[in-house]
C-alpha cells in the first residue's frame, strides 16, 4: 500500500467516524485498540487488516463500501467516480475504473458494483500467499449474512468449531455474527467474491 492509499482509507474512516458522532477514544476502546493506534490508521501511518477494517466500520455504523469513496457513504446510491450512466437508469463501470483498496498483508478488496447499494456489499478479495484476514489470528464478527465463492486458488475459512478449505468454484454461506477468519495458506494468490447482506436478521 502506498502512502496515498493509506491516507485515503484513513481519511475516509475518520470522516465516517466523525459523521457518526463517535470520539476516537470510544471507537478505539470498543474494538480493543489504543487511541494512538486508531489515530495512526486514520492518518495513514498504519494500515488495518481486513478484520480490523470491518470491525471499525461496523462499530461506527458504516458499510465497507465507505472506504471506496466518500460520496457513496454520505450519499447512498450515487455513482462511483469511475462509473457512467450511458442509458437512463443503467450504470456501467469498466475493469480499468474499478476501485480497490489494499489492506494489511497486501489483501486487496475491489468493489464489484458501479453504484453503492444500501445494505449490500459485493466485493472481490485477493489474498496473497500466506495472507489472512487478521495477522494475530483474531476471528471476525459483524452483522448480516455472508456468502462467498472462491474464483481461483485455495482459501481456508476458519470457524471456532472447525476449518473449511475451498478451491476454485467452492462456495459457502453463513451468518457473519459467527466468528470467522480467512486464510491463504498456499504459495499462490487466491481470489474470492463476497456478498454481504447487512440488513438480514437471524431472528
Amino acid at each position: 500500500m502506498n502512502e496515498k492509499e493509506a491516507t485515503t482509507i484513513g481519511g475516509r474512516l475518520r470522516r465516517a467516524r466523525l459523521a457518526s458522532g463517535r470520539s476516537l477514544a470510544s471507537v478505539a476502546e470498543a474494538v480493543g485498540i489504543s487511541s494512538s493506534a486508531l489515530s495512526q490508521i486514520e492518518t495513514g501511518v498504519m494500515q488495518p487488516s481486513v478484520n480490523r477494517l470491518i470491525e471499525l466500520v461496523g462499530e461506527i455504523g458504516a458499510p465497507v463500501a465507505a472506504i471506496f469513496g466518500d460520496a457513496e457513504f454520505f450519499q447512498p446510491r450515487t455513482l462511483s467516480a469511475a462509473a457512467s450512466e450511458p442509458l437512463p437508469g443503467v450504470h456501467v463501470s469498466s475493469l480499468e475504473g474499478d476501485e480497490s483498496t489494499v489492506l494489511g498483508q497486501g489483501v486487496t478488496y475491489r468493489r464489484l458494483t458501479p453504484v453503492a447499494l444500501d445494505g449490500i456489499d459485493l466485493f472481490e478479495s485477493t489474498y496473497p500467499p500466506g495472507a489472512s484476514s487478521s495477522i494475530d489470528g483474531a476471528m471476525l464478527v459483524h452483522a448480516g449474512y455472508e456468502t462467498g465463492r472462491v474464483v481461483s486458488g485455495t482459501l481456508q475459512f476458519e470457524f471456532t468449531d472447525g476449518t473449511i478449505e475451498l478451491g476454485p468454484g467452492g462456495s459457502l454461506a453463513f451468518w457473519a455474527t459467527r466468528p470467522h477468519r480467512v486464510v491463504n495458506a498456499t504459495d499462490a494468490p487466491a481470489v474470492a467474491i463476497w456478498l454481504t447482506v447487512r440488513e438480514l436478521s437471524e431472528d
